[in-house]
């Protein structure tokens, strides 16, 4: 892994590789835990049964390294896997009981900041663009986006990039499971706004591509999983929240509300974004991503709101609770997730595991 390092250590170079978004498998982390360490070190190995030890459960299932870690990497192995790992590990029973368990701990955690939703307070399948709406407009999180719209430094954006990187290079993924456990109008509204997230038939339009592009504007590694390594536990659960409602079927509504409320708030963060890049001198290779979801998520707002939200409602009214759950969940990790960045730069410090120098960018 080119730009891992050891906590405490400094992350420099980029990749000898070059562009490496398109075909690139990462390489299996270092562990965090006993956790994580038992799972990579299985992987390591043919497939075989697991016989997993006991562990205490993390003391903040949201944030805690060794769980995140290990979910990530199981989740992982359903998208593409890692180098020399067999990929039979995807399926193998013993491996996916052990997921289970660290599932079932992510989801207590989840539960208690989310709680689940009043049903006295389920709003009817027309008004979920309102409900959900009320959801981002109650977010009290800091913002992120107008901080380096605003002050941030440019080692302060290379670092929100890292942080994202485990997401964007896979960026719609996690959401088009949800396409064959839906039918009719929803499925088509869900099927109108994934076309555009991978490039209504262009490559070079993918969004996931887009955001390799800004970063190697920006002289980072745009190997898909090349930080790995340096991303925090809290960063990594907000892509496994993604990946846990996703390929369940039974949280169908929780992955449509986490989409639809993605949707519906992205616009203005990322016209931020985009500023702040201009202001720090970087051109349209950097900025094109950005730019992108301010225009397209604009457009998918409604769709995602009226009709894949409230038109699955409308088709299976017992997933109103669970579609608003996503969405409060959503709200509730990245503002974790905010507050984190804002305030290890407050304290002078890096918010990823090991820092990043400041990379001039790419000519």
């Amino acid at each position: 892994m080119s730009r891992a390092a050891e906590p405490g250590g400094a992350v420099t170079g980029v990749s000898p590789r070059g562009p490496g978004y398109g075909g690139a498998v990462p390489e299996l982390p270092s562990a965090r835990g006993p956790i994580s360490a038992f799972v990579v070190d299985a992987l390591r190995r043919p497939p075989h049964a697991l016989a997993p030890p006991d562990r205490p459960r993390a003391g903040d299932g949201l944030a805690d390294d060794d769980l995140q870690l290990a979910l990530y990497v199981c989740y992982e192995l359903h998208y593409r896997g890692f180098d020399a790992v067999d990929e039979r590990w995807e399926w193998e029973p013993s491996l996916l009981a052990l997921r289970a368990t660290l599932e079932a701990e992510f989801e207590r955690a989840l539960d208690a900041a989310v709680p689940p939703v009043d049903p006295g307070e389920l709003p009817a399948a027309d008004e979920m663009d309102v409900a959900l709406r009320a959801i981002a407009d109650a977010d009290d999180g800091p913002s992120l986006s107008r901080h380096l719209e605003r002050d941030g430094t440019l080692e302060q954006f290379l670092e929100f990039c890292v942080h994202r990187s485990a997401y964007q290079l896979k960026e719609a993924d996690p959401h088009s499971w949800a396409l064959p456990r839906i039918g009719g109008a929803p499925k088509a509204a869900m099927v109108e706004i994934q076309a555009d997230e991978y490039g209504g038939g262009r490559a070079d339009r993918i969004h996931a591509e887009l955001f390799a592009r800004a970063l190697r504007a920006l002289g980072l590694d745009d190997a898909y999983g090349a930080y790995l390594e340096v991303i925090p536990g809290r960063t990594l659960a907000t892509v496994n929240l993604m990946s846990l409602a996703g390929l369940h079927r039974r949280r169908r509504g929780a992955i449509v509300g986490h989409l639809a409320l993605f949707e519906m708030t992205s616009s203005v963060p990322n016209r931020r974004y985009a500023n702040a890049l201009r202001r720090l001198g970087l051109g349209e290779d950097a900025t094109a991503f950005f730019d992108e979801h301010v225009v397209a998520d604009a457009v998918h707002e409604n769709i995602a709101a009226v009709d894949l939200a409230g038109g699955l409602v409308r088709q299976q009214p017992e997933l109103c609770a669970d579609v608003l759950w996503g969405a409060r969940a959503l709200v509730a990790l990245e503002a974790r997730w905010a507050a984190h960045l804002l305030d290890s730069w407050a304290d002078g410090r890096s918010s990823l595991r090991a820092p990043l120098r400041a990379v001039a960018p790419v000519a």
